[in-house]
C-alpha cells in the first residue's frame, strides 16, 4: 500500500506537527455541539512533563506521534506507558492506580465502556466541550465519550467487528462473502475439499475469559435479534433470542468449527493464526488489515483476504458490538493542561490519519471514512463506517468491572460445557438485575 499518495498523506501529518506551535492542533474554534448543552467545564491547569497509559503501541505509530510532539514541546514531553495485552488486566492497573490518587498517570487510554465507570467515580475530569470540534466525530464514538451530558474523554480510535476472510480460497469455490452462519458453515465444507483448504481451521473469534468474550458473546446475542440489556436499562439476556445467539457459539466448539484452541484466543492470538494461513474466516477489529498484509514475511496471507460484515442468525444481518478507545485526563494527574493540549494534538485529522495509515486502526473522524485516497488504500472503509454506525454499544455500567465479569463466566460455562445455554443465561440475568440496579 506504499506509492506516492501515501507519502503525500503522510506528509500532511507531519506538516501539521510543524505547525502544532501555530495551534494545527487545538480545533479550538469548533462549536462545541454534539451532546447536550452544560456549565463550561472547569478551567484545566498544569504544564509539563506528563505520561500517556495505554495497552500495547503494536504498530509504534503512537510512540511516533509522540517522539513528534516532543521534539516540539521540549518543556512538555510526554511519555508513554505500556499495560499488559489484555484488556481486562489494563483496567485492573488503571483502577488500582485512580483508587489510590496517584498521579503517575495523566492521560487514560480507556476503553470505550469504561469511560462511565471512570466518570461515574471521579477517577477522571471534564473536559471542556466548546474546545473541540464534535460534529466531526462519528456520534456512536462520541456517545462513549460522555456520561450524564458531559464529555469526559474524546474517541482516539473507533471499532467495530468484521469478518475476515480467504478471498483467494472463496473465489476459488466461486463464493462470496457468508451474509449468514449457515453460509459460512457451507463455505467452510467447500473450501476444505480443496487440497490447500484440508487442514484449515474454519472461524475464530475471541474466546478466552476476559472482555474479548464479552464482545463476541454481545456479537452473539445481537445477531440473533436479542440484547443483553434493553435501552432502558434493564436485563434482558434471558431470552430465546439470546439463546439462540450463544448456542452459535457453543454448537461452533462442539461441531469443530471453531478449532479447539480458540478457546484460548485473545486478539493477538487469533491474529496470528490467521497471518500464519491456519483459518478460512476471522472475526477481527480493523486494526488487522495492515498487520496482515504486511510483506515482510510476517504474514502468509498478505493480499489473499478481504472483509466483510459480520453474518447473522438466520436470514437477517450481524451485528458488530461498538469498540474503541477514548483518551481521557485523570483526576490525580498534576499537568493537566498539558494532558489536554496533546489530546487535541492526537485527535486532529492529521494524526488520526496517520493512524489509519500505519495501523488500519478505525479513525473517529467522519470525513476519513469517505477520502477518496483513503478509500483507494483501504478498500474497507465503508464496510466499517457502516459497521460502526449500526453497532451495537456493550452495556454502559457503573460498575462495569462485574458486569464484564458476570457475562464472561456464563458464556465460559456455556462454550466450555460446564452448563447449559438455558442455566447460563438464567443465572446471568439474576446477577445483571442485581449489578443494574
Amino acid at each position: 500500500m506504499a506509492g506516492s499518495k501515501t507519502t503525500g498523506l503522510r506528509m500532511a501529518a507531519l506538516t501539521c506537527v510543524a505547525l502544532l506551535a501555530a495551534s494545527c492542533g487545538s480545533d479550538s474554534g469548533g462549536s462545541g455541539s454534539g451532546g447536550t448543552s452544560a456549565a463550561a467545564a472547569p478551567a484545566l491547569e498544569g504544564r509539563g512533563d506528563i505520561t500517556l497509559v495505554t495497552g500495547k503501541d503494536t504498530s509504534n505509530n503512537m510512540q511516533r506521534l509522540t517522539d513528534e510532539w516532543n521534539a516540539a514541546h521540549p518543556n512538555e514531553k510526554v511519555r508513554i506507558v505500556e499495560l499488559p495485552e489484555s484488556a481486562d488486566a489494563q483496567r485492573q492497573q488503571l483502577v488500582q492506580n485512580a483508587q489510590v490518587k496517584s498521579d503517575a498517570y495523566a492521560i487514560l487510554n480507556l476503553d470505550v465502556v469504561w469511560t462511565a465507570e471512570f466518570a461515574a467515580n471521579r477517577w477522571v475530569v471534564e473536559l471542556p466541550r466548546d474546545q473541540f470540534d464534535l460534529n466531526n466525530f462519528l456520534k456512536p464514538a462520541l456517545d462513549t465519550a460522555e456520561y450524564r451530558g458531559k464529555l469526559y474523554a474524546v474517541p482516539v480510535y473507533s471499532d467495530a467487528g468484521l469478518l475476515f476472510y480467504r478471498k483467494d480460497l472463496l473465489d476459488k469455490v466461486g463464493l462470496q462473502a457468508p451474509k449468514t452462519w449457515d453460509e459460512l458453515t457451507a463455505a467452510c465444507q467447500k473450501v476444505k475439499a480443496l487440497p490447500e483448504g484440508a487442514n484449515l481451521s474454519c472461524y475464530t473469534g475471541q474466546f478466552e475469559k476476559y472482555e474479548g468474550l464479552t464482545v463476541n458473546f454481545d456479537e452473539a446475542v445481537n445477531t440473533a435479534g436479542g440484547q443483553i440489556v434493553d435501552e432502558s436499562g434493564k436485563p434482558t439476556v434471558d431470552s430465546p433470542q439470546a439463546k439462540a445467539g450463544l448456542d452459535k457459539l457453543v454448537e461452533g466448539f462442539k461441531n469443530g468449527t471453531f478449532p479447539a484452541k480458540a478457546i484460548t484466543f485473545k486478539e493477538e492470538d487469533g491474529r496470528r493464526s490467521f497471518q500464519a494461513g491456519e483459518l478460512i474466516f476471522m472475526r477481527q477489529w480493523p486494526y488487522q488489515w495492515a498487520l496482515a498484509n504486511k510483506t515482510d514475511g510476517s504474514s502468509q496471507v498478505a493480499g489473499k483476504f478481504d472483509v466483510a460484515p459480520l453474518p447473522g442468525v438466520g436470514s437477517g444481518p450481524g451485528a458488530a458490538s461498538l469498540g474503541g478507545h477514548n483518551f481521557a485526563i485523570s483526576a490525580f494527574a498534576k499537568n493537566k493542561a498539558t494532558a489536554l493540549d496533546f489530546i487535541k494534538y492526537f485527535t486532529t485529522d492529521a494524526a488520526e490519519r496517520s493512524n489509519l495509515l500505519a495501523t488500519s486502526q478505525a479513525p473517529t473522524r467522519t470525513n476519513l471514512y469517505d477520502d477518496p485516497e483513503l478509500v483507494k488504500q483501504f478498500p474497507y472503509l465503508p464496510t466499517l463506517k457502516q459497521a460502526i454506525q449500526s453497532a451495537k454499544p456493550r452495556p454502559k455500567a457503573v460498575r462495569y468491572g462485574d458486569v464484564t465479569t458476570a457475562i464472561q463466566e456464563a458464556a465460559y460455562a456455556a462454550i466450555t460445557g460446564a452448563k447449559d445455554s438455558a442455566t447460563a443465561l438464567k443465572e446471568l440475568q439474576a446477577k445483571l438485575q442485581d449489578l443494574l440496579k
